[in-house]
Formats: C-alpha cells, sequence, structure tokens
C-alpha cells in the first residue's frame, strides 16, 4: 500500500533542544547581534567581514551540535509514511539524523556560494569552517554565506508550498507562525487535510488544528501516538 506524504515544517524550536541558540526567544541571537548588521543584505553590503565571523561561529557550534530526540523521530516516522522536511533553519541537523528529504528553506550554514555565480554551490569541510572577505571558489570569485538574508526572495517557497499542497497529513514543529513567508506554508494545506502545531508556546491557529503543546522532542512522542504509529 502507499505510504502517505506526510509534510512536515520545521522552525528553530526544533534544534533548540539540541543547544542551538534561537534568534528570537529572550536571550536569543537577535538580542546579541542586531539583525540587520548581520542577516540582512544590506548588513553584508556594508560589512560582509562581520558577516563572516557570524557565520563562522555559527558553523563552529553547529560541528559540536547532535541531533536531538526529534530529529530521529523525523527520520523514524519514515518507516510509516512518505516524509518531507522544510525546514526554516540553516543547520543540518535533520540530514545528520537520517531524513531522507529535505527542503531548506533559508539557506545551509555549511554551504558558500559563488557572489557573481550564485548556483555555484560548495559545501564546507569541517577542517575548513572559516570564509572571510578574501576567500575565493574554485573559479577565483569571492563567495558569501549560502543564506538566504532579509532583503531576499525566498527561492525555495514555490516548491515547498507544492508539498505542503501535496500533503497527506501535515505538521508543524517548533515555530512562532510569525516569519514569512514560512507561515504562509499551512494555508497551502488542503481543508481536509489533518494539521498538527507542536509547541512550548503556539501561537493562534486556524480552526481544526491540533494543538500539541511541548516541546519538540515530547510533542513528537504525542505525535505518534495520534498518528497510530510506535517510534
Amino acid at each position: 500500500m502507499k505510504k502517505k506524504k506526510l509534510v512536515v515544517s520545521t522552525g528553530a524550536g526544533i534544534s533548540a533542544e539540541s543547544g542551538i541558540s534561537t534568534f528570537r526567544d529572550a536571550g536569543g541571537l537577535w538580542e546579541q547581534y542586531p539583525v540587520m548588521d548581520v542577516a540582512s543584505a544590506d548588513g553584508f553590503r556594508r560589512n560582509p567581514a562581520l558577516i563572516h565571523r557570524f557565520y563562522n561561529e555559527r558553523r563552529k557550534q553547529l560541528v559540536a551540535t547532535l541531533p536531538n530526540a526529534a530529529h530521529t523521530a523525523l527520520h523514524d516516522l519514515e518507516k510509516y509514511f512518505d516524509v518531507y522536511v522544510i525546514t526554516q533553519n540553516v543547520d543540518d541537523l535533520h540530514e545528520r539524523a537520517g531524513s531522507s528529504n529535505v527542503l531548506h528553506l533559508h539557506g545551509e550554514l555549511m554551504k558558500v556560494r559563488s557572489i557573481p555565480h550564485p548556483e555555484r554551490v560548495y559545501r564546507l569541510k569541517e577542517d575548513a569552517l572559516e570564509t572571510s572577505v578574501d576567500t575565493r571558489d574554485e573559479h577565483g570569485d569571492p563567495v558569501r554565506p549560502h543564506i538566504v538574508f532579509f532583503q531576499e526572495a525566498v527561492p525555495m517557497m514555490e516548491p515547498a508550498a507544492r508539498l505542503a499542497s501535496e500533503a497527506d497529513i501535515f505538521v508543524v514543529i517548533g515555530t512562532s507562525l510569525n516569519v514569512y513567508p514560512a507561515a504562509a506554508l499551512i494555508n497551502y494545506v488542503r481543508p481536509d487535510v489533518p494539521v498538527y502545531y507542536i509547541d512550548p508556546n503556539p501561537a493562534a491557529v486556524p480552526a481544526g488544528v491540533t494543538v500539541i503543546k511541548a516541546k519538540a522532542t515530547e510533542g513528537m512522542k504525542i505525535l505518534a501516538e495520534k498518528l497510530g504509529v510506535e517510534l
């Protein structure tokens, strides 16, 4: 029998339990760094060296971090469902947990790309994580973090919306539902499709959404029960 398509939209909350600093919560990175200085197109034009240093530090943190039980639970769901993960996160914890189908809306921390030729994307090695304004790719081009900055389009939004529209089950994990366009994905889900929302501080959601008020690791256990599967 063909597996149902389970589409999962994840945000910072799923990685917070691995120790990845969130941006928006109290004590998060936005309190430590002005957002428009380190995560905007204007900020990169003004001070690219600062942005290179900022993402160098994020990479050092990431390679010392492990996927948590929520990440591995999503991989385990592949035994029962055709699982697709759409993540706002730029970490690679879903991939390291074994998830087969991961779409990154906001880019990938462990990658850089050519500035004049953005189609040229390169994965950094763990023993060479640092980049600077002087870093060049194999063609001699300067590079930048493979991150979607504020003030830039989200190129993967269209395929993400298509996945949401094809879902037989839709799950949202660890997001405030305040970050657009990602927050709009729920609007692409067909009206007859069950929707689950896991978050310890859930936002207001449309009628019919099943809210699981819990952190991601605990919420995945509850979700599995509701889906009638064992992880």
